[in-house]
Formats: structure tokens, C-alpha cells, sequence
């Protein structure tokens, strides 16, 4: 029997990291760690979380700067802060609707 894993989070959605401080938007979601064994590695043992999770690819930003974060679906939790977001690619990537959500672009393909 396949066992079906759902993402808790979705694409376009607004979260905040449980331990750093930073906020930002998914837009993509691995079923599970899908990165390097080097970057998994860097995490210190004690922290490191399991690789059977969804991953997620966010645009994220701090106070300092602007990155594109992966997370572990148990080091997120739903950011309720109303403050847009500023990192610089979202509009390459999101429209924002007028109710604040954001949905990904529709892009026609040839």
C-alpha cells in the first residue's frame, strides 16, 4: 500500500519559520527532502529534521535580507502578520488578488 502524504501548507500561501525570524511565500512543495546530502548534513544532528515530511521552496525575507528559503513542514506555521511581503521576485511569480491572496501567474506556453 503507497502511502499519500499531504502537504499541509499550499503554494501562495504566507508563513513564518517556528524558530528564525523570517516570513515569506511558498512556491513549490516537495513531497519530501528533495536537496542536497550536503545541505542536510549542515543541519546540526539535534535539530535536524526528518526527511519524510513535505519540503517547502519559500521567498523569504527578514528584516536584513531577501532569500529563497527551503523548510520542513514542522518548522512552519501560518503567518497572520498583514504586512505585505517586499522580496523583489514575488511579481515574477504571484499576482496579488484584491483581497490580499496571492496565485501563481498564468504563463502561456507555445
Amino acid at each position: 500500500m503507497i502511502e499519500v502524504k499531504l502537504a499541509k501548507f499550499h503554494i501562495g500561501q504566507i508563513v513564518r519559520h517556528r524558530l528564525f525570524s523570517f516570513r515569506g511565500i511558498i512556491f513549490d512543495v516537495d513531497p519530501e527532502f528533495s536537496n542536497t546530502e550536503e545541505w542536510y548534513q549542515s543541519i546540526p544532528e539535534d535539530d535536524r529534521p526528518s526527511r519524510d515530511q513535505p519540503y517547502y521552496h519559500i521567498l523569504a525575507e527578514n528584516d536584513d535580507s531577501e532569500y529563497v528559503a527551503y523548510v520542513s513542514e514542522q518548522n512552519l506555521v501560518v503567518d497572520e502578520n498583514s504586512e505585505p511581503l517586499r522580496h523583489a521576485n514575488i511579481t515574477d511569480i504571484f499576482d496579488r488578488a484584491p483581497n490580499g491572496a496571492y496565485h501563481i501567474k498564468h504563463r502561456v506556453q507555445h
